[in-house]
Parts: structure tokens; sequence; C-alpha cells
């Protein structure tokens, strides 16, 4: 017998019902509470004050607070404090290099109970497909991931990712319950241009009352104007207070970074006051896995804020409630009744130890110890798609010469914008020049662009990775064309990763089998792997100051200045020319 729409819908509402009522019963102190956290003091994001007293929680939600309750469970938090679990507004998951589920693993004993996911990384790579693994592989975690839907697919007509997602792709995904709107729209010049299919995108995600975000760094006058009124909402690209509050002035929210790449945190303190607090959120953008398990998430930003003198209730609705708001999550946030029971346990502000982290309702860490929990299982077609993405054939050595000059790309140490430093014919290591190539991996076109570096310092062999933003081609460097294509070749058969090539062989690699970015291994194991990786270039000559991968991984984006690298060749971004 089929069971109808109607049907469903009306189970559902009535189970909603049910649950509803057991809370309020809780709530009114008619019934036990399934969880009692007795006389604990708790961050008020409301009364901006600590509290005392009870908090009550029944069906995964608190049902009240300051009474004196009684539950089947009840725990003692004298002289503890408890926060609303944190919200991270804007991250790349693939940029932790593992799975999603080792992910969540990672950052909840820091206090992170949601994260808002662009998942642009591994869209770039599958299209659609990767989305919907995504969403797939997030289903249930311990970590609640709610999705912005990925705004430049790819991130500009330069780039040749493994698929171009249009508003016609995207459109399906506004009716999932996870999805908030349309992820960082990166293509400011085609926005303050009123360009139709940026334009649609952004109608799209508002007419299915989804929130858009930016991404405009330095963005000014007519064009910041144009961007703001195109309906982007808020913007974490900002690194300069001046930047910062022209955005804010005009209505933006801004999430202030601190992620592996960028860190805006330092510069941005003075928002977090009361005049622009409530306008501002925290976000981590992209996270690898050293920092990860040295530094933490978002509860570093919580703490470094309170250190610098911020007052710790304004960093913890930074944290919490105002992300919350803006992405129209109206159950979690703060302790109260009727939110959800995301809740943090520290010793003190001062010492900001994390002691115990709920997720509604359920105590998944405790003095160290994370609850263990099965990772979600992703249909095994879409599963096998994700481990299947290059299509490329072995390159040799003669694919990688060009003897015309081409353009210098120079490094900056500490930044990932770049210098033109010229033009060069070949590989002079006096001068540290060195040759690098992105090979389109996608498709098999054997497109390859072909250009030269300054700064890295390599002085022997060839480092490739299989991360390179935002399409995710093969980027290499090197001192010789054989170990370039050795180099790259490697990552191709590992499916993905970073490989260090040395004198033949492989100096030490990380393998990323899924889409190219991830691991399937846990992330102690990745972080170790790609420490040693570190540690290997930085043997054969590379730069310290300068991440050897990461910085490999900006120059193929073409929309930061000055001079960058695609499939196509050395690429101008002020001037939007190939050289």
């Amino acid at each position: 017998m089929m069971i109808s729409h109607q049907e469903n819908c009306a189970e559902h509402i009535s189970r909603l019902l049910a649950k509803k009522q057991r809370i309020v019963h809780v709530a009114a102190g008619r019934e036990m509470a399934d969880l009692v956290l007795k006389n604990a003091s708790y961050v008020n994001v409301f009364s901006n004050q600590i509290c005392m007293g009870d908090i009550a929680v029944a069906e995964g939600v608190i049902a009240g607070v300051g009474c004196t309750y009684h539950g089947v469970q009840e725990m003692d938090l004298t002289g503890k404090l408890v926060l609303p679990g944190f919200l991270d507004a804007h991250i790349h998951l693939e940029s932790a290099m593992v799975a999603p589920g080792e992910f969540a693993r990672a950052v909840l004993p820091h206090g992170t109970t949601t994260v808002i996911a662009d998942p642009h990384e591994i869209a770039n790579v599958m299209g659609a497909d990767g989305i919907a693994y995504m969403l797939q592989a997030t289903e249930g975690l311990p970590v609640d991931v709610q999705f912005m839907l990925p705004a430049c697919v790819p991130a500009t007509p330069m780039d040749e990712s493994g698929a171009t997602l249009d508003c016609r792709l995207l459109e399906p995904f506004y009716g999932h319950p996870r999805v908030r709107g349309l992820a960082e729209v990166m293509n400011y010049v085609g926005t303050a241009a009123a360009d139709s299919q940026v334009l649609e995108k952004i109608t799209v995600a508002q007419a299915r009352r989804g929130q858009v975000d930016g991404h405009a760094p330095g963005i000014t006058g007519y064009d910041l104007n144009a961007y703001v009124a195109a309906g982007i909402r808020s913007d974490h690209e900002c690194c300069t207070l001046e930047d910062a509050l022209r955005k804010l002035e005009l209505g933006q929210y801004i999430m202030i970074r601190e992620g592996t790449a960028a860190r805006n945190l330092e510069a941005l303190l003075p928002l977090l006051i009361p005049r622009y607090a409530d306008r501002c959120m925290f976000c981590c953008d992209d996270k690898h896995p050293s920092d990860l398990l040295e530094k933490g998430h978002i509860d570093c930003l919580v703490k470094t804020a309170i250190r610098a003198g911020v007052d710790p209730i304004l960093a913890v609705k930074a944290a919490s409630l105002n992300a919350a708001r803006y992405f129209m999550l109206d159950d979690r946030g703060a302790i109260a009744p009727g939110y959800l029971a995301d809740l943090v346990v520290l010793d003190s502000f001062r010492s900001f130890h994390i002691e115990k982290v709920f997720q509604q309702g359920r105590l998944m860490y405790s003095g160290g110890t994370m609850e263990d929990f099965l990772a979600p299982r992703v249909e095994p077609p879409l599963a096998r798609r994700a481990l299947n993405t290059f299509h490329m054939a072995p390159l040799t050595a003669r694919d990688l010469q060009d003897s015309r000059p081409k353009g210098v790309i120079g490094l900056v140490d500490g930044e990932i914008l770049t210098e033109d430093r010229g033009r060069a014919g070949g590989v002079d290591l006096s001068r540290d020049i060195l040759k690098i190539a992105v090979v389109e991996r996608h498709k098999n076109t054997r497109h390859i662009g072909i250009g030269y570096l300054q700064g890295y310092g390599l002085k022997e062999g060839a480092v490739a990775s299989s991360i390179s933003h935002d399409s995710h081609n093969i980027i290499v460097v090197g001192t010789d064309e054989q170990s370039m294509a050795d180099a790259a070749n490697r990552v191709a058969e590992n499916r993905g990763g970073i490989a260090v090539w040395k004198g033949g062989g492989c100096a030490a690699q990380v393998v990323l089998t899924i889409a190219g970015l991830m691991s399937e291994a846990p992330l102690e194991q990745v972080n170790r792997d790609l420490e040693r990786a570190k540690e290997a270039a930085f043997r054969q000559g590379v730069n310290r100051g300068i991440d050897p991968f990461m910085t490999l991984s900006f120059l193929a984006l073409p929309v930061i200045p000055t001079l960058r690298l695609t499939t196509r060749g050395v690429f101008d971004v002020n001037t939007q020319l190939y050289l």
C-alpha cells in the first residue's frame, strides 16, 4: 500500500507535536528532564551577563533555565562556565584534507557544534556530484554541517575546472534542509558590472530565502555600492579595519577570519566593541590539519580575542548567536528555552580549557575523550565517482619543455599576493628561477600552462600537488622537466595529493584520494604525512618563509594579484591578459 505525501506530513507533524508537548511539560516542571546541568554559570547572550541556575534539557533542546529542575541524569557544574556551542560562519571542509567525519572528530572537542560549509573545492572537481557527496558525507554528524551553495564554479572564465555550475544545476539543492543560501560570490567584477549570470544566481538564492555571502577584498566606491546593492550581505576577506568598516557601514556583516592561509583577527579586533560587535562573526575559511590539532578551531579565535582585552561575552556572541542569526538558524547560538542543547563547558574564561561538549543534549566530549560515532554512508556510485577524478595521460619531460620566454611569478614571504618579475627563458637556480606548470587533469585535454617562479627556493627535484585553487588541476614546480613530470605522475597515480620528488624517487607524499582533495585516513596520520612532506621540501631548499604546498595552491587562482598560472599560461590579474 502506497503512503501518500499528506500522510507522511501528518505523521511528521504528529511526532513534532509530541516532542514539543514533552519539552513544554519539562519546562513547566511537570516532567523530569533528560539531563539537568545543576548550579551552572552560563553566558546569557541576550542580557550580556553571566547567569546562574539549572539548565534542563529534553529531546535535545533546552527546556528551561534558572529554575530548579530534576532530571533522569543530573550533573553538578558548580564553579564551571557554560557557553553556547560555537559556529564557524564560513569554512571549506576540504581544506582539512580529511573526510567530513574526521573533520567533526577534530573540531567537536574545541566546542564547535555547527559549521557553515562551502563545498566550492569539491564542486570544482565534481560539479553537482561534489555537492551531493558532501551533503551525504555530513548527514547526521555530531557537528551540524549546514551548506552555502558554490557561487563560482569555475571561479573565473580563465579557469579550467572539472565542471561548470549554473543556476539550473544549483537550484534543486535549495530544497535541501541544510542549504542556507549562496556562498562567497568571488566574481565581484561581474557583480558590479550587472553580469546577468552572476545576478541570476543571487536572485534565485534570495527567492529561496537564502543568504548570499561575499568575497570582495579591497573593493571601494561605486563598485562596492553595486556589489552590496546586488544583495550580498557579508564579507570574510577584510584584512584591514578600514576595509571592514567601509563594508559594515553599507550593511554587510563582517566575518572575522583566522585560518591557516589568511589571518585577520588581530587587524579586526577593534570591531569587537558594543558599537559594531553584533554585525561580526567568526570564521576559519581554511584550516589545515596541523592548525586543527595544535591551535584548535573557533575556540582559538574566542581565546585570542579575550586575551587581547575583548569583552568575553561579545567574543562568545561572535562565535555563536551572531552567526546563527545571520544564517537564520533560529534554534541555536544561545542558552535559553527552545534552543538546541549545544553546550560547551569551560573551567573559566581565563584558561579557557574546554572540559565537556554537548551536541543536542548528548555528551559527545568529556575529559579528553570523544564519544564514537559512525561516519555517514555515501551512496556507492557517488563514492566511486569521488575516488576516480583523474583523467589524464602520463606526462613526459617533453610535455613540459618550452623554450619561449615566459612570465616570472614573484613570491612575497607571508603573502599570497605575487609580483611581476619580468620574463625568463629557462631555469636559473643562481637567481632562484624555477619552472612551474599547471596540468589539466579533469578531462584529459592535455592543456598545460607553463611559466617561471622566483622566491620558492627549491634547489633540486620537484613538488607537485592536486590542491590548486580553485580548479584543482595539478600544479608542479621544479628544477628540471623530468622531475616535474615524475612528481605530477605520482600525484595522478595516487588519485590525488602531494608529491616531493628527488633524484628519481619520491622523497615524501600525501595521498588524497577523495576528489584529489581529502584523505580517507585519520587526521593525525594525514598531518604526519603532511609535515614529513613539508620537511622534505625544505631539505630540498624550499624557502622556510613560505608553506611549500599552500603557496603552490594559490598560484593557480586567477583572482589574486598580480600574476597567476592557469592551464593556458601566466595570467596578469590586474590587466586580465595572458603574458
